[in-house]
């Protein structure tokens, strides 16, 4: 038999006696290898979950559109930090900065205002039905642009609505539920912080929505929302570029904003502008970070589980010391006996891997059922990872016993009690 035969043979009657061993053992075994269950596991799980996170989010973002430029009076994006005291006291843009935007940019197809309070609970109500925390905006009819206002029951308001300042809402899919509960409740009467508006629709959430996201949005005209509720002035204002004009768009509207806001050419920007591809970006330099954490968390599972594997692999060293002695009377290579003891450790870590995917995959399924929105799918390159690890791991903490086992002397072997 050549020694490429004889190796593949060692391996597998290596295999086998680590298998032998786990059954014979059950409990031990899966003590020693539930580190590498629980960090395999979490690698998987992690993994799913956050490639779901990023496919959803991702989605919210894009359906802005790959031409639009959201302008704030602060740098919107995933990751703001700490506000310096300039950024407190800008002021808001306005509808003024709105129409000059949509007046003096040729590069710009359209742009719709959104009013909002950043103040204090906002609260609608339904006979005894109140509801707190919902999300207040005054826009015009071009908000139902990008998908965000499908109906379930009647319609959004009209450009007659908005400029007559006529009291109509339309409101989210949760705050539907929230108040009513079933059927079509158009025509009715509901109060919001006080004040009685006519309602006209109800969106369905937007299939985008962020994972776990709840509809409470409450959508008024914008010149109804200026009447009822004249002491709020935050602006956001969405800017819609011809196609392929996008660059061109943000430099002509970055030139307006300073015009209309009074900069001197060497004043840095007081708003911000930002676009679907700024805000993906953003978005997946957090997620990488938040990834690097969960790796070096799940890391210190494989730890404990390879120092749980070294430390069987070495008992066993001890246990099997005249059998070692006796291989080695009969011819066995030093090569042998590091080879049969390591394939015992990476069969004892794969096994745990195997265990640690079933783990990660119960995880993505209970993220999945926890989340409806959330996309959950164990991707290729986790399952991949997993296993690698665990294989490494069997190979990094198994070489030291299965060196020990090789350097073991065959006479003292055979005399060991």
């Amino acid at each position: 038999m050549s020694k490429h035969r004889q190796n593949w043979a060692l391996i597998a009657a290596g295999v086998a006696l680590a298998f032998q061993s786990i059954r014979e053992h059950k409990m031990r075994a899966f003590l020693t290898v539930l580190g590498v269950i629980i960090g395999t596991g979490t690698i998987i799980g992690v993994g799913s979950i956050l490639t779901g996170f990023d496919s959803a989010v991702t989605n919210v973002i894009k359906s802005f559109g790959t031409d639009t430029i959201i302008a704030t009076k602060w740098q919107a994006g995933i990751r703001m930090g700490r506000r310096s005291r300039e950024e407190w006291i800008r002021k808001p843009l306005t509808l003024e900065n709105a129409r000059a935007i949509d007046e003096r940019c040729p590069s710009v197809q359209a742009v719709s205002p959104y009013l909002f309070p950043t103040w204090g609970i906002q609260r609608v109500r339904y006979l005894t039905n109140d509801l707190p925390g919902v999300e207040i905006g005054g826009t015009d009819p071009g908000y139902t642009s990008g998908g965000n206002a499908e109906m379930m029951f009647g319609r959004f308001f009209t450009e007659a609505e908005n400029h007559n300042r006529v009291p109509v809402a339309v409101i989210g899919e949760d705050v539907y539920k929230a108040l009513f509960s079933l059927g079509d409740p158009t025509g009715k009467e509901i109060q919001l912080n006080g004040r009685t508006l006519r309602l006209v629709g109800v969106m369905t959430r937007p299939v985008n929505a962020m994972p776990g996201q709840q509809d409470m949005r409450v959508l008024v005209p914008y010149f109804t929302l200026r009447k009822i509720m004249p002491q709020v002035r935050e602006h956001m204002l969405v800017v819609v570029a011809w196609p392929g004009m996008l660059p061109k768009a943000i430099d002509e509207v970055r030139g307006v904003l300073r015009q209309e806001r009074r900069l001197k050419y060497n004043d840095p920007d007081n708003f911000g502008l930002t676009t679907a591809e700024q805000l993906i970006e953003e978005f997946r330099q957090v997620t990488a970070v938040t990834a690097l954490v969960m790796a070096v968390l799940s890391s210190v599972g494989l730890l404990v589980g390879g120092i749980g594997v070294m430390n069987i692999m070495l008992v066993s060293v001890t246990e099997r010391t005249k059998e070692i002695g006796v291989r080695k009377a009969i011819g066995a290579r030093r090569f042998d006996i590091t080879l049969q003891f390591l394939t015992e450790a990476v069969a004892l870590t794969f096994t745990g891997g195997l265990l640690g995917m079933l783990l990660g995959w119960v995880i993505s399924l209970i993220a999945g059922i926890a989340f409806p929105t959330l996309p959950t799918t164990v991707p290729i390159w986790a399952v991949a990872a997993g296993l690698v690890v665990s294989v490494g791991v069997g190979v990094f903490f198994g070489l030291w016993p299965a060196a020990k086992a090789a350097r073991l002397d065959p006479v003292e072997a055979l005399r060991y009690e």
